[in-house]
């Protein structure tokens, strides 16, 4: 399986509560809901939309699942929203507990361990493993080399800070960007993968 990030970013690298005021509000952060103005359901849903299309099952850190699964079971009847309902969807935390997994289709990777149990999920045959948000389970995965595709939908704007995907270890990880489509909104789907 391929590991697929799709995160909203801003142009400084932000990831933070692009959806909601609420969504998360860690370290004073008061720009929730940031992305909307630059939305564009052709460009940007349509990015969406062939993402989860390519999806065999979803992953995610607990916070992000928790947002997801207060939101999208509601939303039975849109084909996007059957879609992520019915895919096999996997969290990793360290503090939810098999009780807790109320969103059908869900399985706990416990966060001791967890980086080893991704690399035997992305070892086995199958479609993409697609993640949205999860930031810090991202800079993991990015931090061990599991991640086989970044698409970066970045807004133009600065939030001036909040929590990114990238880590901050001093690597360096050359990518290649596979292709660019921008959005009347000024926004731009940048898919990236390893360069060889």
């Amino acid at each position: 399986m391929r590991i697929v990030i799709t995160e909203f970013i801003s142009l400084d690298g932000v990831v933070q509560a692009p959806g909601g005021p609420e969504e998360d509000t860690d370290g004073g952060f008061t720009h929730g809901g940031w992305s909307h103005p630059y939305f564009d359901p052709e460009v940007l849903g349509g990015a969406f939309d062939a993402g989860l299309a390519g999806a065999e099952a979803l992953l995610f850190g607990r916070r992000t699942w928790q947002t997801m699964a207060g939101a999208w079971p509601d939303r039975a009847g849109d084909p996007f929203a059957d879609r992520m309902n019915s895919l096999k969807k996997y969290v990793v935390s360290g503090t939810l507990s098999d009780a807790d997994l109320t969103w059908n289709n869900t399985e706990l990777i416990p966060a001791e361990g967890a980086v080893d149990r991704i690399r035997e999920l992305r070892a086995t045959e199958g479609g993409d493993l697609a993640m949205m948000g999860s930031p810090t389970l991202v800079r993991t995965l990015i931090a061990e080399g599991l991640v086989d595709e970044l698409q970066l939908i970045v807004m133009p704007v600065l939030l001036g800070g909040g929590k990114s995907i990238f880590p901050t270890d001093g690597g360096k990880r050359p990518l290649e960007l596979v292709s660019t489509t921008t959005a009347k909104t000024g926004a731009q789907v940048c898919v990236f993968r390893p360069a060889d």
